[in-house]
C-alpha cells in the first residue's frame, strides 16, 4: 500500500496562508521538487488545484514566463507533469493531467493507497482535515516556516480527534526553516 503523505508550508503560529511565510528560495525549491518527484501522484482539493495550476502549468507556448527563476522550473516541471487527483463537487473538469474523484471520499483515497506505487501527496488546508479525521493520512511533513503571521487560515484547525505523531526526520535551512515529518504513532509497527 503507498502511503499518503499531506506536505505544507506552515508558519510558527500554524498559519498555511501560502503568502504569509518566507517567500521561496532556491534550497526550499529544491526541496520542494524532490518530495514532488518522490509522489506517483498529487491529491488536491479544489482552491489549491486552481491555484498551483495558475502559477505552475506549463503555457500554452511551452516557455515557462519571465517571473520564474531558472531554480523554480525544475519544480515546475515536476508538478506540472504530475498526475493529479482532485476532489470537488463543483468542478466540471478537471484537464492539468488530472481526473476528478467521484463518490465517498474515504473509499475513493483508499483505492488510491491500494494502487502500486511508492506514495501519494496531499496538500491544501480543507481536503487534508477530512482525510485527517479518516484517519487516511500516513505521514505528515511540515516546512515550518520563522514567521509569526498571525492571519490566515491554520494547519488542520477543527480536527476532530487528537492524532498522536512520532518524529521521522527533520531538516534545517538556511533561511531558519525546519522542514519535519511526522508519522502517527498507531501507524508504528
Amino acid at each position: 500500500m503507498r502511503p499518503l503523505t499531506y506536505s505544507i508550508n506552515v508558519t510558527l503560529d500554524g498559519s498555511c496562508h501560502h503568502e504569509v511565510g518566507l517567500p521561496p528560495d532556491e534550497e526550499s525549491m529544491a526541496y520542494w521538487t524532490a518530495e514532488m518527484q518522490r509522489a506517483d501522484a498529487l491529491l488536491l482539493g479544489r482552491v489549491t488545484y486552481e491555484m498551483m495550476e495558475s502559477a505552475w502549468r506549463r503555457p500554452p507556448g511551452g516557455e515557462w514566463p519571465d517571473w520564474m527563476e531558472t531554480w523554480e522550473i525544475p519544480f515546475a516541471e515536476a508538478i506540472d507533469g504530475a498526475k493529479k487527483y482532485v476532489v470537488s463537487s463543483t468542478l466540471g473538469g478537471a484537464d492539468w493531467n488530472a481526473e476528478l474523484l467521484h463518490g465517498d471520499l474515504g473509499r475513493a483515497v483508499q483505492h488510491l493507497k491500494e494502487q502500486p506505487g511508492e506514495g501519494l501527496w496531499v496538500g491544501g488546508v480543507t481536503l487534508p482535515l477530512a482525510l485527517a479525521d479518516l484517519g487516511l493520512i500516513d505521514e505528515y511533513e511540515f516546512v515550518v516556516q520563522p514567521v509569526l503571521a498571525g492571519r490566515g487560515p491554520t494547519l488542520l484547525a477543527g480536527l476532530r480527534e487528537r492524532i498522536e505523531l512520532e518524529l521521522v526526520s527533520r531538516r534545517e535551512f538556511r533561511s531558519g526553516a525546519i522542514a519535519v515529518r511526522y508519522r502517527p504513532t498507531s501507524a508504528l509497527g
